[in-house]
């Protein structure tokens, strides 16, 4: 393995709750919270109340990292960048601030405030591999009701190249360059089930990888074998040329985040994915045959 590949992996965007807890108080990093259900909005915080590692803060993916829905957009959309510079300034947070990010287990929410803080300009920021689960399973203790940290004023720098329009999805699945992976489960892929948006079905063009295959016993499988298996699916496309999709943004980031891991960084996100896509009813959809 080249020197480069090895510095890559070695820089991964994941922490382990080992490392976390051995943290010193001189380096300690702010610890966020972003535990979310799909189907229960409210049962995160409520999560996130009952118990958390100690001294982290709640951030919530609807209210926080997502903007307006409006008739154009995915359920999910970013909010402006003015607005989500205030949000991390009531968060406590500057640019330059160490962040630990963690959600159940699962890392998809984690996932998606770890690539928005890439966004805005945020590079020390690590999403902790295995979540509040493993937290738990180390025997680590817990804090319950809220906590914050002191509010701040953020100006970082917005890098917009990390993610495209559904313009340029459409150029894709048009048959130019590049390469779609929908993060979502294979039955919603396919078409075959829908439980959250109005339309079955995926973009024309797209392939399959569903997030949670890059997860073994709650938490990330190694780099070599998370780098094969996106090396085979992306083939002879570069890393840069690979655009992330989901349902609505969210679950997308936990690919985005596993190539990274595996030493395949610049791949960017459509952030409206599907639940965008569905919103012009001139844009192609392709549903599988079932023959169960």
């Amino acid at each position: 393995m080249d020197n480069l590949l090895m510095k890559k992996m070695n820089d991964s965007p994941l922490i382990s709750v080992n490392e976390l807890f051995a943290q010193d108080d001189a380096n300690l990093p702010c610890v966020f919270d972003c535990r979310f259900l799909l189907t229960q909005p409210d049962a995160g915080r409520a999560q996130y109340l009952a118990s958390h590692i100690p001294g982290a803060s709640y951030v919530d993916l609807e209210t926080d990292l997502s903007g307006p829905v409006g008739p154009r957009t995915g359920r999910h959309p970013l909010p402006e960048v003015g607005v989500f510079r205030a949000t991390l300034g009531r968060l406590g947070l500057t640019p330059d601030i160490p962040l630990v990010v963690y959600d159940d287990g699962g890392c998809a929410m984690a996932a998606r405030f770890w690539w928005m803080l890439r966004w805005m300009g945020h590079s020390d920021v690590k999403v902790l591999d295995g979540g509040f689960a493993a937290w738990q399973a180390a025997g680590f203790a817990s804090s319950s009701g809220n906590e914050t940290y002191q509010s701040a004023i953020y100006e970082g720098i917005v890098d917009n190249d990390l993610w495209v329009s559904v313009e340029t999805v459409e150029l894709i699945a048009g048959e130019a360059s590049g390469l779609i992976v929908d993060a979502r489960e294979a039955s919603r892929f396919k078409g075959w089930q829908e439980p959250l948006d109005t339309v079955a079905g995926h973009i024309p063009g797209a392939v399959n990888r569903p997030f949670v295959e890059n997860m073994r016993e709650g938490q990330f499988k190694p780099t070599r074998e998370l780098r094969q298996a996106f090396e085979a699916l992306i083939e002879a496309q570069s890393p840069r040329d690979v655009i992330h999709s989901c349902g609505s943004g969210v679950t997308a980031c936990h690919n985005l985040l596993a190539m990274e891991h595996a030493g395949l960084p610049g791949s960017r996100l459509f952030v409206g994915s599907w639940s965008e896509w569905i919103t012009d009813q001139q844009r192609q959809v392709v549903v599988e045959p079932n023959d169960s």
